[in-house]
């Protein structure tokens, strides 16, 4: 006799067992230890208070002796950046199309002589010692008006970089190389067509060479234009314990004008003198000395982008994220090691034989986490602080709205690899403090080290570039001009690497870090 056996068959859905339901388990991991809840609200609180506590403690004030005055508002470009605007002009009103034509013969100068430790007056009887500034500029310019800030366009000589052709502050363009002398003079001529102006060089008057052309959008009918010379402050930075310093003065350009000709509407009268940019209550910085058909135009100052050290960046509106950095470094290495430390690790083992889903999952986790922490955290901390910031008389360098997203976002995402890093070396190493300590010493460290001026500037620039420091660099709102002489170190707030490849680099050691770590937990007995 033979016997038939069927199958048991259960009569219950059979639920995948995918990588969703392992995310949704990590998820609960987390969000059911309330110490790790817990710290996650503390460490956006702590960005927000930081931020405000850094807002509340600086303040800006000018006096003028004993008596407290208003500060002098800081120029905005036509394109809204932070700008220097100050020169001596030498104009005449042009209206409609036109150009403008002379040859400089000489352009000499240096720095301010001081009396007493004092610059007493920066005109063309000043004496002067050393060389002509490299970036001392003399030579022609359409302006909006004499209003500091306003749209322009100039062709200038100048004493280091040859011809240029610079318009609205941050455009530049390199003409014919060379100074400028009696034996070596140098043509110039501007010349305006609607909202596009273009700037010619030449080194005989016959044969002309165009230098470059800007376009100004809704630029007025009637503009300003002529001869205007200008030269920056002499700096001498230092980078040094405690951060860096810049030393200097106040330098001067004096540039021989002549053969002068105009074409187009201007008027029949003499030129009118400006020192465009002057400070409130002080003497006009400049001169205009003719001589019959000479003029020398003596200027100081500067026209270009303002870099630095005239205000506060977004970035200082972050000033908690070191100590939020920190707690959400240990976030990172406790989600793992508590496990370790705990003995779940094996439960989690057996549940999930594939290791790295696992090690996956909660770097998913742990970023996700510390991203959106730091997100909401950035966001409502940046508008917060920057108005308490402004109440105190601050200035805050203008940026674009892109660039503002890319800071904000930027530090949360800075805080989420920095995060997905701590778990890795925490899987690594098994041990709380021990991980701890090497992901501050890779990431903290190196920054203070570079940053505070510990080391000179090279070393501290390589270090922003090989260490996971470099993803600092994703905070950086202000830009580098090569056209402005300016000490771009770590000290002064400059990065090495451009913010997305500084954060790449940060990138590149967690994905190293985890990496490593997969293939420590795939190996070793747990």
């Amino acid at each position: 006799m033979t016997e038939t056996t069927t199958a048991y068959r259960s009569t219950m859905r059979t639920e995948r067992d995918g990588f969703g339901q392992l995310l949704h388990s990590e998820w609960t991991k987390f969000r059911t230890v309330r110490g790790w809840v817990i710290a996650t609200v503390v460490a956006a609180l702590v960005t927000v208070l930081f931020g405000l506590l850094t807002a509340a403690g600086s303040h800006t004030s000018c006096s003028n002796g004993p008596v407290e005055i208003a500060c002098p508002a800081i120029p905005v470009g036509p394109d809204g950046e932070a700008v220097k605007d100050s020169f001596y002009f030498v104009h005449q009103p042009l209206a409609g199309d036109g150009s403008i034509t002379v040859r400089v013969t000489s352009l000499t100068g240096g720095v301010a002589a001081r009396d007493g430790g004092v610059v007493r007056k920066l005109d063309a009887t000043t004496p002067t010692s050393g060389e002509i500034q490299p970036w001392a500029k003399a030579g022609l310019i359409i302006k909006e008006n004499t209003t500091a800030g306003s749209a322009y366009a100039a062709i200038m000589v100048t004493g280091g970089h040859g011809v240029r052709m610079q318009d609205n502050y941050t455009g530049d363009a390199a003409g014919p190389a060379g100074a400028v002398s009696a034996a070596s003079p140098r043509w110039l001529r501007l010349t305006r067509t609607g909202n596009t102006l273009t700037g010619y060089s030449s080194i005989d008057g016959a044969a002309w060479t165009a230098v470059g052309t800007a376009h100004l959008a809704g630029l007025s009918t009637t503009v300003q234009a002529g001869m205007f010379a200008t030269s920056p402050i002499q700096e001498t930075f230092t980078q040094q314990l405690g951060g860096g310093s810049a030393t200097g003065g106040p330098t001067l350009a004096t540039a021989r004008f002549d053969t002068l000709g105009l074409q187009g509407h201007w008027p029949e009268k003499a030129w009118t003198g400006d020192a465009v940019g002057a400070e409130p209550g002080r003497a006009a910085s400049g001169e205009l000395r003719q001589s019959g058909a000479t003029y020398a135009v003596t200027g100081t100052g500067d026209i270009a982008p303002d870099v630095a050290g005239s205000g506060a960046t977004i970035e200082q509106t972050l000033a908690g994220v070191f100590a939020t950095l920190a707690m959400m470094v240990v976030l990172g290495v406790l989600f793992i090691t508590t496990e370790y430390r705990r003995g779940m690790i094996r439960t989690s083992l057996t549940a999930r034989p594939r290791r790295g889903q696992i090690l996956a999952a909660k770097a998913m986790v742990i970023g996700a986490v510390t991203f959106v922490t730091g997100l909401i955290a950035n966001a409502v901390t940046f508008p917060l602080t920057a108005h308490f910031l402004r109440a105190n008389g601050n200035f805050i360098y203008p940026t674009t709205w892109l660039t503002a997203l890319r800071v904000i976002a930027g530090t949360a995402a800075l805080l989420a690899v920095a995060a997905v890093l701590a778990l890795a070396v925490g899987t690594i190493v098994r041990r709380s403090a021990g991980a701890v300590a090497a992901v501050i010493v890779l990431i903290v460290l190196p920054y203070i080290v570079s940053t505070a001026g510990v080391l000179p500037a090279g070393p501290s620039q390589w270090l922003l570039r090989l260490t996971p420091a470099a993803g600092f660099a994703i905070q950086q709102s202000l830009i580098e001009y090569p056209q402005v002489s300016h000490a771009y170190v770590p000290a002064f707030g400059f990065y090495p690497l451009a913010p997305w490849s500084g954060f790449a680099v940060l990138c590149a050691y967690a994905a190293v870090a985890l990496g490593v770590a997969h293939y420590l937990l795939q190996r070793r007995d747990t």
